[in-house]
This record gives C-alpha cells, sequence and structure tokens, in this order.
C-alpha cells in the first residue's frame, strides 16, 4: 500500500473545516431568514388585527386586563380540578387501553367473547362524541339509582373520558403490540419465557416505544377535553370563567381560561415533536 503524500491529513482538515464553516453559514443564514419572515408575518397580521373598525370593543370585550387580573384567582383555582382530573383520567386509561389491547391481540380461542367485547367497546365509544358520552354518563347513571354506583360529579367525569379515550388508546396500544415482528415473540419464547413474559419484558417495551407520539398527543386531547366536564356541572376552569362572564358580561375571563390550557398543552405538544424527532434518528440510525 502507498502512504498518502505529505500534507494529504492537512488537505483533508482543512476541507472538512470548510465544510463546517459553510454548514455554519447556511444554518444561521436560514434561521435569520425564519425570523424575519415570521416576525414580519406576525407584524402583518397585528397591523391588520388592531386596525381593524371593531378593534377597540373586541379588545374590550375579549382582552381588559382588569378583568383579566380579577377573574384569575377564581380561575387558577378552579384549574387545579382540570389537573387532578388529567392525571387521574390519564391513569385509567393507560390501565383500560392496555388491558383491551392486550385482550384483543391474545391468540386464545376461550378469550373470544372477551375480543368482541373489546372490540364493541373500541368501536362504539370511539364512535360516540366525547361530548355526549359526557352527558350519558354525567346525567343517566346517577339516574338507574343503582347501589354502589358513584354519584360525585368528579367520577362520573372521570368515568367518561376514562371511556372515551380509553378506546381510543387501546388502538393505539393495539396498533403498536401489532407493528412488533413475530420474531421478537419466537425469540421470547425459544429463551424459555412464557407467552406472559415475553408481552411483558420484550413485546409491551417495544411497543409503548413506538407509540409514545401518538399517545402523548392523546392526553394532550384529554387535558383540553377535561373542560367537557363543565356540561355536567362541574366548577373547573372553563365554568368558572362562564361563570364570571355571565355576572359581568366581559369574555375575558374565557381568554384567561384559554391561557392556562395553552400553558399546559404547549409543553406537551413540544415534547411530543422531540420524541417522534428521537424515534425516527433512531429507525435511521442518526
Amino acid at each position: 500500500m502507498t502512504s498518502p503524500p505529505p500534507g494529504a491529513d492537512r488537505v483533508l482538515s482543512a476541507r472538512q473545516l470548510e465544510r463546517n464553516a459553510y454548514r455554519t453559514r447556511q444554518s444561521r443564514r436560514r434561521a435569520t431568514i425564519a425570523a424575519v419572515s415570521t416576525i414580519v408575518v406576525l407584524g402583518l397580521l397585528a397591523l391588520v388585527v388592531v386596525n381593524a373598525p371593531g378593534w377597540e370593543r373586541v379588545r374590550v370585550t375579549y382582552f381588559d386586563w382588569g378583568h383579566a387580573k380579577e377573574s384569575f384567582p377564581k380561575i387558577l383555582d378552579a384549574f387545579w380540578l382540570n389537573i387532578r382530573l388529567f392525571l387521574t383520567i390519564e391513569l385509567l386509561v393507560l390501565a383500560v387501553a392496555l388491558l383491551v389491547a392486550v385482550i384483543r391481540i391474545i391468540p386464545s380461542p376461550a378469550l373470544m367473547p372477551l375480543k368482541i367485547i373489546a372490540a364493541l367497546y373500541t368501536d362504539i365509544f370511539r364512535g360516540i362524541p366525547t361530548l355526549l358520552i359526557v352527558l350519558l354518563v354525567g346525567f343517566g347513571v346517577p339516574a338507574l339509582n343503582l347501589n354502589g354506583m358513584p354519584t360525585s360529579l368528579f367520577w362520573l367525569g372521570v368515568i367518561a373520558l376514562t371511556l372515551s379515550y380509553g378506546a381510543y388508546v387501546a388502538e393505539v396500544l393495539r396498533a403498536g403490540l401489532l407493528s412488533i415482528h413475530p420474531t421478537q415473540w419466537a425469540s421470547g419464547r425459544a429463551l424459555g419465557m412464557s407467552y406472559r413474559q415475553t408481552l411483558r419484558h420484550i413485546v409491551l417495551p417495544q411497543a409503548v416505544r413506538r407509540v409514545s407520539p401518538p399517545l402523548i398527543n392523546d392526553f394532550v386531547s384529554l387535558q383540553k377535553d377535561t373542560a367537557l366536564l363543565s356540561t355536567i356541572g362541574l366548577v373547573e376552569a372553563l365554568r368558572a370563567a362562564q361563570v364570571y362572564s355571565a355576572s359581568t358580561f366581559n369574555f375575558t375571563s374565557l381568554c384567561v381560561a384559554a391561557v392556562f390550557f395553552i400553558v399546559v398543552t404547549i409543553p406537551l405538544a413540544r415534547f411530543t415533536d422531540w420524541l417522534t424527532i428521537r424515534s425516527l434518528r433512531r429507525e435511521n440510525g442518526i
């Protein structure tokens, strides 16, 4: 083998430095263009809005600073109920969805009745609007007068949203489980694991990693849909904002409630994007 000519390493290093510098300049240029274009577009939109003939009336009705400060404490207190609802429902949804998804993929003829029930559950509760489920559970369950059934509005709301989102999340988890190659199951059985052990230790962790972005996206929607429980009488953030606006004939409180939901959902949305990018990089070996 012939040795490289003298100075070849220095030439390669210089070229690599030039390529790196060029990439850095291109990245800065793209970032600058993106920032300038964003500022220009948002600035033009702001000018159009504030110069509209009815802007002053809209500002007083929806963006009054005095009403925002006055309604803020009441909405903040009520928003903690949204947080409690979200955390409670999220845990129950994961449990229900995992149970339904596993039942639907287990290849056991003896479980056919449960498979039919699980399939009907996902089809029916994905087909019914979430608001209608909330109304049916919130007003229908107490009307049955059954012993042992909850009458608390909190738990009725939890049941309603768990039934609705459990169906969606079950299909997400089932898709993740079915996406695992059959050789993974065979590998677990070859190692002497039972079907349950293979599912728990090999298949399920991989499936959850694959469907993490859509799962978190469903939970972003769940956080917002806790506001639907105001229809059955729960005084959460939206309901508190509605009570304030009804007493003052001003809708600024609704915008304050919207800000609370945005503060929670945007970090979750960005986390979902990060998980998606990380998953793509892992699959592409980057």
